[in-house]
């Protein structure tokens, strides 16, 4: 199988109105793509009732979804070392497109189940190459500004999903929700004409080690939806197994070298949290808003979207701050607007609802600087041959946490139903404060071993 090396051209080489073209299209599709991810979350207790399903069996639709889509972007991630950019962003939205026309003529649970997880398998290329991209062929000078404007693309997009859902499956019916995620298909001849060409050479697939791979992280956010005793000693064994076996593998579908660079687990960490903190937010903000305000879905969706357009607009900011003073003081930023907001939302959640319209546009900003100043970092500190699988590695731990974050706010809700809604939330949101405030003490272990390697 093929493996890339670099571009023909040098990235300074690059002629700026295709880079721009480039990112703009990415970032098109970035948002049709992750807003699939969100729309659906409005659209299930219709789905439940279209198709007698008990929320247990709808719920696979989300978390079997988070599940492929955490593994997809890795695979592709790791594949983009071998396969070239252009060949491996076709066949996502092809399979992308060809779920999504299955969906929307499903009149059955598994196939309607089986739709969302071939979509998710297409959709992981986006995500999954989106930030290669920007390492591979975007200049150090001006990646920042790329990085930023594809994340604020996708907080756009988190914002946007529950409104645009919501509008369609009240007017339409949830299966025209399959007609917006066909879209992006139209991008592909503009990936094939866009995208330089690459110089490649022979290589080797890990697909054992993948497999291995998505069966190990699959146990593990199974645990953490079951908490099954059973599942948690399959997960034990399944990670010891794929430890072992990656090794003693010549090239593995997860290089060890990168695991054991502990500078790069350290912003795995962070990115973790950025992702566990965002959905956390997505997770519980609609249920205040509904449960504390009665409000209906297409007002929840329009309570969060000012923030995700908020976030948009920082974003161009964010990308040239991050250019011109270094990833460093974005990451504080975003872990600083994140503690603002989590502090905030333990207060004056249950205060009104325009506290939330407000609040959460700090979490938004925070969620994009973090996002972007940490993958920008990652494509800095490890060696071009490590970057496909770096961020792939990267986005897994980035949707395992966005999963953890969505199933530790279900379960805090659940230990404390019997506390009144102030107490509820506040409970909730001061726990999570903690979270963060972890997050800053790695990062801080993170600069201390950066000033530590400068000084020597």
């Amino acid at each position: 199988m093929p493996s890339i090396l670099t571009a023909h051209s040098k990235p300074e080489s690059t002629v700026p109105f295709q880079e721009n073209k480039l990112i703009l299209v990415w970032s098109i599709t970035t948002l049709l793509v992750v807003m699939n991810t969100t729309m659906f979350n409005v659209a299930l207790p219709f789905i439940i009732e279209d198709l007698s399903l008990n929320s247990s069996m709808a719920s696979w639709l989300v978390s079997g979804y988070s599940i492929i889509f955490a593994i997809s972007s890795l695979t592709f991630g790791r594949l983009s070392d071998f396969v070239p950019l252009s060949r491996l962003i076709l066949y996502g939205l092809i399979l992308f497109g060809l779920s999504s026309a299955i969906g929307f003529f499903s009149t059955h649970f598994i196939v309607l189940l089986g739709a969302r997880i071939l979509q998710a398998a297409g959709a992981g290329a986006v995500m999954g190459l989106s930030m290669i991209m920007a390492g591979r062929y975007i200049p150090l000078s001006r990646r920042g500004k790329a990085m930023a404007v594809i994340a604020s693309a996708a907080s756009l997009a988190f914002g946007l999903g529950p409104v645009l859902g919501g509008v369609i499956t009240q007017y339409l019916g949830w299966n025209y929700l399959f007609v917006v995620t066909i879209i992006p298909v139209l991008s592909i001849p503009f990936f094939q004409k866009l995208l330089p060409p690459e110089e490649i050479k022979k290589g080797k697939f890990d697909l054992s080690g993948a497999i291995l791979t998505g069966l190990s992280v699959t146990g593990l956010l199974l645990y953490l939806t079951t908490f099954s005793y059973w599942m948690f000693l399959a997960t034990v064994v399944l990670f010891t197994i794929w430890w072992k076996y990656l090794s003693r593998t010549k090239e593995p579908f997860i290089p060890p070298i990168l695991l054991k660079n502990s500078q790069f687990t350290k912003l795995l960490f962070i990115g973790c949290i950025a992702f566990f903190m965002n959905f956390s937010n997505l997770f519980l903000l609609p249920i205040i808003l509904t449960t504390v305000f009665g409000k209906e879905p297409i007002e929840v969706g329009m309570m969060i979207f000012p923030g995700a357009i908020i976030a948009v607009v920082a974003g161009q900011f964010i990308g040239r701050l991050i250019d011109r003073f270094g990833n460093a003081p974005l990451i504080l930023f975003g872990q600083f607007f994140f503690l603002c907001a989590t502090l905030l939302f333990a207060w004056f959640s249950t205060v009104s609802p325009y506290f939330i319209l407000f609040i959460y546009m700090f979490a938004s900003v925070g969620f994009t600087a973090l996002s972007s100043s940490v993958s920008n970092e990652i494509t800095r500190i490890l060696p071009l041959s490590q970057i496909g699988s770096g961020i792939g590695v990267l986005q897994l731990m980035q949707f395992f946490g966005a999963g953890l974050g969505v199933t530790i706010s279900a379960l805090l809700l659940t230990i404390n139903e019997a506390l009144p809604f102030e107490m509820l939330y506040r409970s909730i949101y001061l726990c999570f404060s903690f979270v963060i405030i972890l997050a800053g003490i790695v990062f801080s272990f993170y600069r201390k071993r950066v000033r530590v390697s400068e000084t020597n």
